[in-house]
């Protein structure tokens, strides 16, 4: 599994020959790529604030995956023409798409659609990305992502994502101020049992610009098992 973050919460997922993007956002300082010369086969999209969506409307061809109300908005607006049966799935659902499977686990925050307030994009959420199907049954084999989408600390990751999901790695927001900081990132990393975690969400813009050496202090001082690793913009990581 091939991860690739372009800044912010865009991160660009390749399991076997499947293309994933997540929250795609490149008007931000971390990103040089053109969103032209991505060609996902899916979209995955966490919820509706302007810093997660702005460029869906660049990958008209890619099948939307996010919950029923986001997934009619970019439809209505962005023209997307593919989407998961039913129009959309929710939180607690798994669905195969191509070479890989995603789940749709809660997020704790807000989602008023572009930021507006003006329409609800029903929950926020977050996704975790493995190559086989999750079930009860430990699987050593499986490789799994979790992208926690923009969220603050919450028992889910204890209780429900780390001991039935399995993330070998995590990409958790750490800017503060919208989303939890370095210091519930650290503790999230530790919760969640991932082998390897990665800040997101973060220098952006001025509210949620960090030091990223935070970052990897909360980590250890949480007593996370985890490796921190910074990455730099549009830097692939290759999870084995």
């Amino acid at each position: 599994m091939e991860l690739t973050w372009h800044g912010h919460s865009t991160w660009h997922v390749v399991v076997e020959d499947t293309e994933l993007l997540i929250d795609p956002f490149f008007d931000n300082p971390k990103t040089d790529v053109d969103p032209e010369e991505l060609d996902p086969d899916y979209l995955l999209l966490t919820h509706g604030h302007t810093d997660h969506i702005a460029d869906a409307d660049r990958f008209e061809g890619a099948t939307v995956v996010a919950t029923p109300e986001l997934t009619s908005y970019v439809q209505e607006n962005f023209g997307h023409e593919h989407t998961l049966p039913a129009g959309g799935m929710n939180i607690g659902g798994t669905v195969e798409v191509g070479d890989a499977w995603v789940t749709m686990v809660r997020a704790d925050h807000s989602n008023g659609i572009d930021t507006g307030y003006g329409t609800s994009g029903g929950m926020p959420t977050g996704f975790v990305i493995g190559d086989k199907k999750p079930t009860q049954e430990s699987d050593a084999d499986c490789t799994t992502f979790y992208h926690a989408g923009d969220t603050g600390l919450m028992s889910e990751m204890v209780d429900v994502i780390a001991p039935y999901l399995e993330p070998d790695a995590a990409a958790l927001p750490a800017g503060d101020h919208f989303t939890m900081g370095p210091a519930g990132a650290g503790i999230a990393a530790d919760w969640v049992g991932a082998d390897v975690v990665f800040p997101m969400h973060y220098d952006s813009f001025g509210p949620i610009e960090i030091e990223t050496r935070e970052f990897v202090n909360e980590v250890k001082a949480a007593g996370a098992a985890a490796e921190p690793v910074v990455l730099d913009g549009d830097e692939t990581y290759t999870l084995e």
